[in-house]
């Protein structure tokens, strides 16, 4: 079953491929779409390799729907890993939408699990985040060494880790 944030998303990315436009959200926002919140669009082929992933920790629009678009057309056009999406690839793609829970403190890392729980691992100026419940990820060290190697922090640099949690939807 899709949702209205996957539907979004989805509608948001095939505008932006096929037209270069931006489209609207809808008048009337459903629950899942109201309220703010920081989103990930990822897209996928149908084979399971990612296509694009962009996304907000923290709330950066005006409410949930506004920034599913945004990041959608981030995600299909300025993840750097990837050149933009084309038409003839839109048929061949997945996308899911994880809208996070506002970051918390982490203590110790005995708060953390990797299905549950994505992370933000700062040093200084420099954050490294991972979702939660990525295929191959499967322990605390592996999620904090991909943080730390996203955001270029040496394994001797004093580190604070943030943890969050996502609503998926497909």
């Amino acid at each position: 079953m899709s949702s209205k944030a996957v539907e979004l998303a989805r509608a948001a990315i095939e505008s932006f491929v096929r037209s270069g436009k931006k489209i609207e959200p809808p008048r009337d926002l459903p629950p899942e779409l109201k309220g703010r919140a920081g989103v990930f669009v990822s897209i996928h082929r149908k084979n399971g390799d990612l296509r694009g992933c962009i996304g907000t920790f923290l709330p950066m629009q005006s409410d949930i729907a506004r920034e599913i678009i945004d990041n959608a057309i981030h995600s299909c056009s300025g993840d750097p890993r990837f050149p933009a999406v084309k038409p003839e690839e839109l048929a061949d793609l997945d996308v899911s939408v994880d809208i996070l829970t506002t970051p918390v403190p982490v203590k110790d890392i005995s708060e953390l699990d990797p299905k549950k729980y994505g992370i933000i691992v700062s040093s200084g100026e420099r954050r490294g985040l991972l979702l939660p419940d990525l295929e191959g990820v499967d322990t605390v060290a592996q999620q904090i060494e991909i943080c730390r190697h996203k955001a270029w922090i040496g394994h001797d640099e004093p580190i604070t880790i943030e943890k969050f949690e996502v609503r998926r939807f497909h």
